[in-house]
């Protein structure tokens, strides 16, 4: 087959860097960024987080080929801050907000995850069914409009 074994596509080799900075000549202020063993998740995100910021004039991707593990980021910025300064800050940035959704998920469920079981022991205690089982699996109200949609949550909630 054409397609390269899948670890080739995202560990780097002996010796191999995972990013290369080449200055423009022809346009001012602007870089090409070749980021090898990624591919359009981490492009993306990162055109989309320069875009977001003030000094970039310009930022997009792309990825050569499907089965070429790398993709081409280009940055434009208006002079006041040099491309890799940007490219470094937008990766900091990108990095915060991960952290930050990985905080908001993890309390989000650990919320669910108590709301359960608490529901699960009020029903224990009440009904002598088994703990950990609640009355309501789907959340549907169908045991008289005490389950979890009843307060009005829907499933952003979760």
């Amino acid at each position: 087959m054409n397609a390269p074994a899948r670890y080739e596509l995202f560990v780097l080799e002996d010796g191999e860097r995972a990013v290369e900075i080449t200055e423009d000549t022809k346009i001012p202020n602007a870089a090409t960024i070749k980021v090898i063993k990624q591919d359009h998740t981490l492009g993306n995100m990162l055109r989309a987080q320069l875009l977001s910021m003030p000094q970039v004039l310009f930022a997009g991707y792309k990825v050569a080929h499907p089965l070429q593990p790398y993709f081409l980021i280009k940055v434009q910025t208006d002079g006041t801050i040099t491309p890799q300064a940007i490219i470094e800050q937008a990766c900091t940035k990108l990095i915060a907000l991960v952290a930050q959704l990985e905080q908001k998920f993890k309390r989000e469920f650990s919320f669910k995850d108590a709301e359960a079981n608490s529901a699960a022991a009020a029903a224990a205690a009440a009904g002598g069914q088994a703990p950990g089982v609640l009355d309501d699996p789907y959340g549907t109200g169908s045991t008289g409009g005490t389950g979890m949609w009843a307060a009005g949550r829907d499933y952003l909630d979760f």
